[in-house]
């Protein structure tokens, strides 16, 4: 199956593969042509860094050799899985990936076939595959929206999560959190045993991590806030609600009931379908304290979210 999308990878040709989160756009790590391709494809500014995708501790160890024993400690924790981890790079990594920082985001993703795909062919650079700003792809056919029809894709079906890895920077102490994700900030706290601090883009004169400084995620319809005492009432609206029941049904009206692993793994395909049925706005009931400290993904949702808004 995969022997067609290797032998493109290995022409520096680039390849949209699954991975649990969201579908990549890869290009072999060490090859700067098609590095560069991946770029030009999604549109995507230079100084937004990638990350690269390893299947083994010895790939790890080619990109850097500086890995803090509470790194090793998340590794045997949360690799293979949505965790990005930032090192120091080794010179070999190529500066168009880090955007000429000295530090490099790795990832080891737990879909089996992206586990094959990158032990075949070596270590990829995979942003999502999607245009520069769009909501991410969790289906095939969100990839073929965005790059045509004859882009290749190994398809899998929809992607198991739906939101982008979390981004944990291990060269400072304590450790940052640059983007909240599946592997939640208790969940790290827990492992290395100390706490860790959320960074924000406005925080950083260059960012270390994709997704901090642009605008992301977002689709044609307008997404806001759904305001305290609004009623979904507007049929112009999709009304994305998860805590607060409301009193009537309709089409335009999704409650996810509580279920935070359900709304991450729809959010962006719901995005992209508003868009198809020609809603103008996108109103999201805001997650309340409680839900945020109790739920795992309602950080990375609530980030993803004021992403699409432009906050």
């Amino acid at each position: 199956m995969l022997d067609r999308y290797i032998n493109l990878l290995k022409s520096s040709q680039v390849v949209a593969f699954p991975t649990e989160t969201v579908y990549g756009l890869g290009a072999v790590a060490s090859d700067g042509g098609a590095v560069r391709k991946i770029f030009e494809i999604k549109q995507r500014p230079p100084d937004n860094p990638l990350i690269v995708h390893i299947a083994s501790h010895k790939m790890l160890h080619e990109i850097t050799n500086k890995i803090p024993d509470k790194a090793e400690k998340l590794m045997s924790a949360f690799w293979p899985g949505a965790l990005t981890l930032i090192f120091e790079k080794k010179p070999r990594v190529l500066d168009i990936i880090t955007a000429g920082l000295p530090t490099v985001a790795v990832r080891w993703p737990s879909h089996p076939l992206s586990q094959d795909l990158i032990a075949r062919v070596g270590p990829l650079v995979a942003p999502s595959a999607n245009s520069s700003g769009k909501p991410s792809p969790t289906k095939p056919e969100h990839i073929k929206e965005d790059l045509g029809e004859s882009f290749p894709v190994i398809e899998a079906g929809e992607t198991q999560i739906g939101l982008e890895s979390t981004v944990l920077d291990v060269t400072q102490k304590p450790f940052q959190l640059y983007r909240p994700g599946a592997i939640s900030r208790k969940q790290i706290e827990k492992v290395i045993d100390e706490q860790i601090i959320t960074v924000q883009a406005k925080e950083v004169e260059q960012p270390k991590s994709p997704g901090m400084k642009y605008s992301h995620y977002a689709p044609d319809a307008a997404v806001r806030w759904l305001r305290a005492g609004e009623a979904p009432e507007d049929e112009q609206t999709l009304y994305l609600i998860h805590y607060e029941v409301p009193e009537f049904e309709a089409d335009n009206i999704v409650n996810f009931a509580e279920n935070y692993d359900e709304m991450a793994h729809q959010l962006f395909d719901r995005f992209r379908s508003a868009d198809h049925k020609g809603y103008k706005i996108i109103a999201i009931e805001p997650f309340p304290e409680d839900v945020l400290k109790r739920e795992p993904l309602a950080e990375a949702l609530q980030n993803r979210i004021s992403k699409a808004i432009g906050i």
